[in-house]
């Protein structure tokens, strides 16, 4: 029982105590004086009566006559005149048929007695007759009934308007409990609330600023942490002059890339080299030239920033830009080009100087190999040299182009999808990290099957579908589809989805309805958001709220590739964080993403926040993530994605409903 409800219960108990007491004492106070009134009444009548008759006692008529007279002055059980000895009376008046004003039950508990009183009637010295009077407790009980009942009343509206006041401010005292009940449920969460606002009464004073500290603790201990992890972050994996990714990451992530059948794996690699960078370290100066990079970097972010896809920018060396263009087409690389150049050109004409950098377009697709990407580059940029006046060139691949320009197929093949739900759904263990033979959820994947009957990788239709503005419809399909299969089992799932069927207020509210029409699933299902491309943070935690209030979870996935999110991760109150694949390839024989991952974990588990890896390969990389703590994993080591009915065998069998 609450503490509300005890206190209510006890105020409830000492009512009713007190007026039972006050009940009690008032009615036996009463009592004693009723019985006093009717003792009082009785001999006064009686004596009035003898007195009246010491003349007339004699005359039966008149006797009768005063009888008469007194018993219907008063309030009385029967008045008697009897003879001397007490043998014969001589008159007689009794109270007949008269029913009782008060319940029975109230004349038992009372027990006012029938008070009797006598006279003696005298003629001269002589005793003629003696009067019996006695006095009916019947008006005396409905005295004290009604008495009783006003009393009750009063107290019960004293009772309600104390129940009502005492609850407010019950309700009002005790509501710094519940903020530090809310307090406890966020911590659960793996969030930080504190109470701006301290209680009144110094007990609850004393509590709600020592749990204020201690979120203050915890809170700066995360803080520290996650700094601790953007250093290493930003020591290993970022340029310090620019700010952008190195080349170490920008290798990491791209191998990562092309190896990964779920992303993106076809587009354009550009890669941006300054002219003569040592000459123009003589001609202007150390400073002026770092000056001229990080516009260069500007610049580059901005041109990325108008893009669809995420866009991988780097630089690779002193004067050498990569970007990673992933779901381009040919004629927008080269829109894209055109638009380098010509802010290079205006550059150009502040500084002075001749060209000052070359552009590079080569396209890429899947099982490319990074190093011979890379070299391809280069030849793109020493075929500059021979054409006159050019700062960039595309190189061609006959493979390549044709297939990025079919739009149209495209258009009309997704369209055909999307109406009649023809995507596929498959399924990719994630088990424990200590032990694969425990599953934590499936990873739910989409599969679109060709003319041939195979099925694509959502790497191969997801650009078409974010080019045409499709993916809000897409991730509306994927969600009917897998609501539908968990009715079939009990197993739990995580489903993607992309940032558009987010950004606005009316396609996160058309989400939240469908999600509330199947909230008898939500215990088994968690929605997964890319953890390179996350909304903003307050939409984020809006976002998160939600979904807990509806009963689903939220995780971030592919995590580790953007800045600045770490910090807000202890306000979201995730289910788990997939840490990306590019981060776990050979982490076995790289010490810097050992260091790196070895940081996370330890901010994690500050906040009680699972890890899973992703792209796990081989034994060693395992063996690893379980020394660092990771509670799970995913990747072609545990299975790849299959249809429900080919899951692997060493994954458990879900139960059928």
């Amino acid at each position: 029982m609450s503490l509300f409800k005890q206190r209510l219960l006890a105020i409830g108990l000492f009512l009713i105590v007190a007026y039972t007491g006050n009940l009690l004492i008032s009615l036996e106070s009463s009592r004693e004086q009723q019985v006093a009134q009717l003792r009082s009444h009785a001999q006064n009548a009686a004596t009035a009566l003898g007195l009246s008759l010491g003349n007339h006692v004699d005359d039966p008529q008149m006797t009768e006559l005063l009888v008469s007279a007194i018993f219907d002055s008063g309030y009385f059980e029967h008045i008697r005149v009897v003879d001397p000895v007490g043998e014969q009376v001589l008159a007689t008046r009794e109270a007949i048929g008269e029913q009782a004003l008060v319940p029975a039950w109230f004349a038992r508990l009372i027990d006012l007695p029938v008070v009797q009183a006598e006279a003696l009637v005298s003629r001269g010295w002589q005793q003629a007759a003696r009067v019996q009077v006695a006095s009916t407790p019947r008006f005396a009980l409905a005295t004290l009934w009604h008495a009783a009942l006003g009393s009750l009343f009063w107290l019960a509206l004293c009772g309600v308007i104390s129940a009502l006041l005492g609850g407010w401010l019950l309700r009002y005292q005790l509501r710094p409990l519940d903020a530090l009940v809310d307090q406890a449920e966020a911590l659960e969460r793996r969030e930080f609330v504190s109470q701006p606002k301290l209680p009144a009464s110094p007990e609850l004073r004393r509590v709600v600023s020592a749990m204020n500290h201690m979120v203050a603790r915890l809170r700066g201990q995360f803080e520290e942490h996650a700094r601790n992890v953007e250093a290493l972050r930003d020591e290993a994996y970022v340029d310090p002059l620019t700010g952008l990714a190195n080349r170490r990451s920008f290798e990491m992530r791209l191998r990562a890339r092309l190896a990964d059948e779920e992303a993106v794996r076809h587009g354009f690699l550009a890669v941006l080299r300054i002219r003569d960078l040592a000459g123009l370290n003589q001609r202007l100066g150390g400073e002026p030239v770092d000056r001229l990079i990080c516009h260069l970097a500007s610049l580059l972010r901005e041109r990325c920033a108008e893009l669809l896809q995420p866009a991988l920018l780097a630089r690779i060396r002193g004067g050498e830009f990569a970007l990673l263009l992933p779901g381009l087409l040919a004629d927008e690389a080269e829109t894209l080009a055109e638009r380098l150049q010509s802010d290079l050109d205006d550059l150009r004409a502040t500084t002075r100087e001749g060209p000052l950098a070359y552009l590079g377009l080569v396209p890429f697709g899947a099982g490319d190999d990074m190093q011979a990407l890379m070299r391809l580059a280069d030849e793109a940029l020493a075929a500059i040299d021979g054409l006159a006046s050019a700062q960039w060139h595309r190189l061609q691949r006959s493979d390549l182009d044709d297939t990025l320009e079919e739009r149209h197929l495209w258009q009309a093949r997704l369209e055909q999808a999307l109406e009649q739900r023809r995507f596929l759904l498959h399924f990719q263990p994630v088990v424990e990290a200590r032990d694969p033979d425990n599953l934590l959820h499936y990873k739910v994947v989409a599969r679109l099957p060709d003319a041939q009957g195979r099925c694509l990788p959502a790497g191969r239709f997801l650009p078409w579908l974010e080019r045409f503005g499709w993916m809000a419809r897409f991730d509306r399909v994927m969600l009917l589809l897998v609501l539908e299969q968990m009715g079939s089992h009990r197993l739990p799932l995580s489903l993607s989805l992309s940032a558009a069927s987010l950004e606005s207020a009316q396609a996160q509210a058309d989400l939240l309805a469908l999600l509330r029409r199947h909230t008898a699933l939500s215990s088994r299902l968690t929605l997964e958001l890319a953890g390179n491309r996350p909304l903003p943070a307050a939409q984020l935690e809006s976002l998160a709220h939600s979904l807990r209030r509806l009963g689903f979870a939220l995780s971030l996935q592919h995590f580790g590739g953007r800045f600045g999110v770490l910090g807000s991760l202890s306000r979201l109150g995730l289910a788990w964080l997939k840490v990306d694949g590019g981060y776990i390839q050979h982490i076995d024989r790289e010490e810097d993403k050992r260091r790196f991952l070895a940081a996370l974990q330890q901010t994690a588990r500050s906040i009680d926040l699972p890890l899973i890896a992703e792209w796990v390969e081989t034994p060693e990389e395992l063996q690893v993530l379980r020394v660092l703590g990771f509670q799970g994993g995913m990747g072609r080591l545990f299975g790849e994605p299959a249809p429900w009915n080919a899951l692997p065998t060493g994954v458990p069998v879900p139960d059928q409903a």
